[in-house]
């Protein structure tokens, strides 16, 4: 179940909220989950460690399986509905990928585009300058479909900031260690354009 952590200072790590714990299920210990993640195959296999947020507690994962679309999960040591129903409203946190990792998937994390700058890409569909400035990344905003939040260098008729579906076609580029990502929109996304 709980483990106190041991590792080398848990503080230093960068955890990521995962899932809070709901309902026992069944008599055996195990809990019914409401997901954060977009990977729960990946955060929820047996052996994967999830944190409280002060990284105090470590909680093991035993086994997991989804039933009518909800995940159910055992914990190691959690062995009793007693001690399943004692976790309700936990909330667990994971550890960040490895950034390197991610780089090389070409995978981000949606605060790892905060503050990066929105250019036109190269031969974009409005026949706008390439590498001319938008604006600015400001918001992430989950939801069936991430869009980033831009708020525009140039505000148009009143139009301080526009939403961009965060799709491969619209978003083509994105380059972290130079802190831009490239826009490919179609006409009437970008207020004046």
């Amino acid at each position: 179940m709980v483990h106190q952590q041991h590792s080398d200072d848990p503080q230093q790590r960068e955890l990521l909220r995962v899932c809070r714990i709901g309902r026992a299920q069944g008599l055996k210990g195990e809990v019914t989950v409401q997901v954060f993640t977009d990977e729960p195959d990946y955060r929820f296999e047996p052996g994967s460690l999830l944190y409280t947020r002060d990284a105090e507690q470590e909680f093991e994962v035993a086994h997991s399986r989804t039933f009518k679309n909800r995940w159910i999960i055992h914990f190691e040591g959690v062995d009793d509905r007693d001690a399943a129903e004692a976790l309700n409203g936990t909330v667990l946190y994971g550890e960040a990928d490895d950034p390197e990792d991610m780089l090389e998937e070409d995978a981000w994390y949606p605060k790892d585009l905060l503050g990066l700058e929105a250019r036109f890409a190269e031969g974009n569909m409005l026949g706008a300058p390439a590498g001319q400035k938008v604006g600015k990344v400001v918001d992430v905003i989950e939801g069936a479909q991430y869009l980033l939040k831009i708020r525009l260098d140039k505000p148009v008729d009143g139009e301080t900031s526009t939403l961009v579906p965060f799709v491969d076609q619209l978003v083509p580029d994105i380059d972290l260690e130079n802190g831009y990502l490239t826009l490919d929109p179609p006409g009437g996304l970008i207020p004046g354009w």
